[in-house]
């Protein structure tokens, strides 16, 4: 089976969170299983490695757009370079217009390089115009929520024209959402089958609290049997205490204890257990109940905090870093991520939507027992033996959980026993990457004779 994968980032080569590393995991799964995979993805100015040019010209609507390859294992990736994207840092305030020019350039590069799919899978809205036009193209198509907050929206009068779709994809039925295009919509309403990361977060957002205002058109989607959760998996080769040169290895209780030793070293904590959180500093990751809950928490915790965002939020964690069981880190640092997630006692994943979420995975592969509120995938992979959820997205619930946890710390029997069953959880990505074969497996007994109108985008010529 021949697999294109289109998306914003990929680990290792540009990264800002979960999607590189979705990228990275499941394209090299599925080759491992036999399929021939190919990613695709931008070009960026600061990418990290140094593609061989294999293509160079022009693209009808787009301009002039250059194509380097790079092979990790048996994966192919392709860069797509375009004029939009020559400049530092992945993502800007004009990133509708700039993902709209890599999603008309996308077809052409491929039919240019003679790469035909079975199955075009599109990841998170600036892949949604490239299902558009593959679909249109009659190409099979599947596209992921990775998080359907971010939706690409642009006012539709100045945005229409850069789509290059023909007129019928226009209107509620097709891109346009509320007098905007909508590339997330894109992605949804085009594609033969649509997924995101997690059961849960497959239902939650067929209601008004979490869909987003998609969710009418995300609950015909499920009527339909076209929508359906597959849970992420985790890189644990990457993630392994075993292995790990980022931290003191380990794989039982005794070698955690000198991580969380040399933790409590490095901010000067007491002896107090230790609360992780790696994060970004937003509303959605609950945040700002993190601080609220803080006066409560440090009573029997010390809290260790590694994250950039939001300035309100990084102002409040400055200010609370003065008190002597708060250690604040602000911007990301892989490795003391590392270290904080092989060292801390509990994590705190306070989330008021997690579509799927890997901190959890990690802090339990690592032997962190991870306190989360109970929605999308920290439902799902959270389980009440190992970890600690809460259900109210509220500076009390999430205390009233902490001090569930300490309570539960403070039974050493207890704390080692759920340590080890959450250390011994599979989350690799063997099961979603089978499941994701089937699904495309699916696609082509589904539609074995279908001929949908072409796209009005022309092929490059080579």
């Amino acid at each position: 089976m021949r697999v294109v994968h289109v998306g914003s980032e990929v680990f290792p080569f540009s990264r800002t969170g979960g999607l590189g590393d979705v990228l990275a995991a499941l394209p090299a799964v599925q080759a491992r299983l036999g399929a021939e995979v190919t990613v695709v993805s931008p070009w960026y100015a600061q990418l990290a490695g140094t593609p061989d040019e294999v293509w160079h010209g022009d693209v009808p609507g787009v301009g002039e757009v250059r194509v380097g390859e790079l092979r990790e294992g048996e994966v192919r990736f392709l860069f797509v370079g375009l004029a939009e994207f020559e400049r530092p840092g992945l993502y800007h305030t004009d990133d509708v217009w700039r993902f709209c020019a890599f999603g008309r350039a996308v077809l052409p590069v491929l039919q240019a390089l003679e790469i035909t799919p079975d199955v075009l899978h599109g990841h998170d809205w600036q892949a949604g115009l490239v299902v558009a036009h593959a679909h249109l193209t009659g190409w099979r198509t599947a596209f992921t929520i990775h998080n359907l907050q971010y939706q690409g929206r642009w006012t539709m009068g100045e945005a229409w024209g850069w789509t290059g779709l023909p007129e019928g994809a226009l209107g509620s039925e097709g891109v346009e959402f509320y007098g905007d295009l909508n590339l997330m919509k894109a992605g949804l309403t085009f594609a033969d089958r649509v997924t995101t990361v997690s059961p849960t977060y497959a239902q939650e957002i067929t209601t008004p609290q979490y869909g987003e205002g998609l969710d009418g058109l995300l609950v015909r989607l499920s009527l339909e049997g076209r929508l359906s959760g597959i849970i992420n998996g985790l890189d644990q080769d990457r993630w392994d205490p075993r292995t790990d040169p980022d931290i003191l290895p380990f794989g039982d209780a005794a070698g955690k204890a000198a991580n969380t030793a040399a933790l409590r070293a490095e901010f000067g904590l007491d002896d107090q257990p230790i609360l992780g959180v790696v994060s970004r500093l937003a509303d959605q990751k609950g945040m700002d109940l993190l601080i609220a809950a803080l006066p409560d928490l440090t009573q029997a915790w010390n809290v260790v905090v590694l994250g950039g965002g939001d300035p309100f939020l990084t102002a409040a964690l400055r200010g609370w870093a003065q008190h002597p069981r708060v250690a604040f880190a602000q911007g990301m640092n892989e490795a003391l991520a590392h270290r904080i997630y092989a060292g801390s006692d509990a994590f705190a994943m306070p989330s008021r939507f997690e579509p799927c979420g890997l901190s959890q995975m990690i802090s339990m592969r690592y032997g962190t027992l991870p306190v989360v509120r109970e929605t999308g995938g920290l439902a799902d992979t959270v389980p009440h033996d190992v970890g600690f959820r809460f259900v109210d997205a509220t500076p009390e619930a999430l205390a009233a959980a902490c001090r569930e946890t300490r309570q539960a710390y403070d039974d050493p029997a207890n704390w080692q026993e759920r340590m080890a069953r959450g250390m011994e959880l599979d989350f690799s990505w063997d099961g979603p990457a089978r499941h994701y074969l089937a699904l495309y497996a699916e696609l082509g007994e589904e539609r074995p004779e279908e001929q949908p109108a072409a796209s009005d985008q022309p092929p490059a010529k080579v």
